[in-house]
């Protein structure tokens, strides 16, 4: 088993089938997980965060590995402070691809030695 940390960020709002299956793939390539449900205000979430939070801990009960954080920082910022550096996101379509390649540029940039590890849902 791999002692690689991986973060695993998102507004999970909510919590749905296919985040779940992101997260148990993840296990099988990472020592620990630390699901980061962010704080966004500009998505305007129907759940607050703290409602969010237990969605993710009740969906995740039982699985080895994983925690359950709130952030509202830099997600390089984030993933230093947990000593984290794979990025874990699910791909859902390929339209998904362009958003995600910037924003795994960006994260490699701020944060040196963080990767991101794209998993097909």
């Amino acid at each position: 088993m791999s002692t690689l940390k991986a973060v695993y960020p998102g507004t999970f709002d909510p919590v749905t089938s296919g985040h779940v299956d992101v997260i148990k793939r993840g296990l099988r390539l990472f020592g620990s997980i630390t699901v980061a449900v962010a704080e966004s205000t500009e998505k305007r979430p129907l759940f607050s965060s703290d409602e969010r939070i237990e969605m993710v801990k009740e969906c995740t009960k039982g699985l080895k590995g994983v925690k359950v954080k709130k952030f509202s920082s830099l997600l390089a910022d984030f993933m230093k402070k947990e000593k984290a550096t794979v990025v874990l996101r699910g791909l859902r379509e390929t339209s998904d691809f362009p958003q995600e390649f910037q924003q795994a540029i960006v994260n490699r940039l701020l944060g040196k030695g963080i990767e991101t590890v794209f998993v097909m849902t």
